[in-house]
């Protein structure tokens, strides 16, 4: 896993005259500093930044299988990729950096709402990886993957790997009252009854959720991206603190600020209402003067994290960053947003942001790298967790 070193500061801007460094570990080596380096466009007519990352200098990590690869696509003819319709760049862009091309696959649906899928291409005796996050529309998106998994266990596949950038129902993980359901255990069944011998998903909202899949789960963790995008806006360590804008999100936050050269942690407490509806109560730590990055795992409404950075600012947060793995963005969360309360919102492209979404504080990071070596590891039977150490 990446981890970012934080130099001490030489002037009193957070990001003018400051310098940061990153490292890349590699199976316990640490390769030279500033590997990945993220070039910025500025924003046009209200579009998010969408940093690029430099084809020849990605972490090796990252690069080797896709190299390899490069120069003859399609040459390993027992590894299939086939995409759903709910995010076909992310599918497009993994597939390029593995070095292949996506399965033809043929997805409709009838007059009636049912979907129907077809594979268009062999898959017997294949290892296939189906991408598919159960964003919104869930309960298609999540109908579609089943279909998808079923033909493919019909077709004579050897092994189905579910690729699912963001599982929806993940925080329905547990019972906070009589008569609830926990729909996250429901959905675990269903992919693993449709046929799949495996899940890849990314960020899970709690970890417990691998525990309700009877069959292996790789837990795909996308801070590297952030922390080395972070990397670029030069954050002074004095200048910065971590915040979890929630008590559950404590420990995601504090492993976040591990890797920000051990920086300062601040808790917003908040108290619950009821689904979508978020009160903040009170900050636990020292924000004033600081830089503080909020780190959650999704945004929904922007509830949390909207009253969160509000409450930030009262306490003298000079800035605002957010960072999450998972836009939702259901509403009325641009308008929460674009408001004024963030100099950044950061966030990666597990879910597709409409163009109608884009605001010009808005930043999305793509995760097709990381999501394509994972797969390679998978296939050749390596450590995946090693690709975070």
């Amino acid at each position: 896993m990446s981890s970012l070193v934080l130099l001490p500061p030489n002037s009193s801007s957070p990001f003018s005259r400051c310098y940061v460094a990153h490292r890349t570990f590699i199976h316990g080596r640490s390769s030279a500093p500033n590997v990945l380096r993220c070039e910025l466009s500025e924003p046009l007519n209200g579009r998010p930044h969408v940093p690029v990352l430099n084809d020849q200098i990605l972490p090796k990590f990252l690069q080797s299988k896709r190299l390899e690869n490069a120069g003859n696509k399609n040459s390993n003819n027992r590894i299939k990729i086939f995409s759903g319709t709910a995010n076909t760049a992310l599918s497009q862009e993994t597939a390029w950096h593995m070095g292949l091309n996506l399965g033809k696959i043929h997805i409709k649906r009838f007059a009636d709402g049912e979907i129907y899928v077809q594979l268009q291409e062999s898959v017997r005796g294949c290892d296939v990886y189906l991408v598919q996050p159960t964003c919104p529309p869930a309960n298609e998106n999540l109908m579609e993957l089943l279909v998808m998994i079923d033909a493919c266990r019909r077709a004579s596949a050897k092994n189905i790997t579910a690729v699912i950038p963001y599982f929806g129902y993940a925080r329905a993980d547990r019972k906070t009252q009589g008569r609830e359901s926990i729909a996250a255990k429901l959905v675990a069944n269903l992919i693993t009854e449709s046929g799949a011998d495996r899940v890849l998903a990314c960020d899970l909202h709690s970890g417990q959720s691998m525990g309700y899949f009877d069959i292996p789960v790789d837990h795909v963790y996308c801070q590297p991206v952030i922390l080395d995008y972070l990397a670029s806006k030069k954050i002074c360590s004095s200048d910065l603190v971590v915040v979890s804008p929630d008590v559950g999100g404590v420990a995601r936050a504090r492993a976040f600020a591990k890797k920000l050269s051990d920086a300062p942690l601040a808790i917003v407490d908040k108290r619950r209402q009821g689904h979508n509806v978020a009160e903040v109560m009170n900050l636990i730590g020292d924000v004033k003067g600081k830089v503080a990055v909020m780190v959650d795992d999704m945004i929904d409404t922007a509830g949390t994290i909207a009253k969160g950075a509000a409450l930030l600012h009262e306490e003298g947060a000079r800035e605002v960053y957010a960072c999450s793995t998972h836009a939702v963005f259901s509403p009325p969360a641009i308008e929460r947003l674009s408001s004024g309360l963030f100099q950044e919102v950061i966030i990666t492209n597990t879910i597709p942001v409409m163009e109608k979404n884009y605001f010009p504080q808005l930043t999305v990071l793509s995760v097709a790298n990381l999501l394509g070596e994972t797969i390679w590891r998978v296939h050749d039977d390596c450590s995946v967790s090693s690709i975070f150490q």
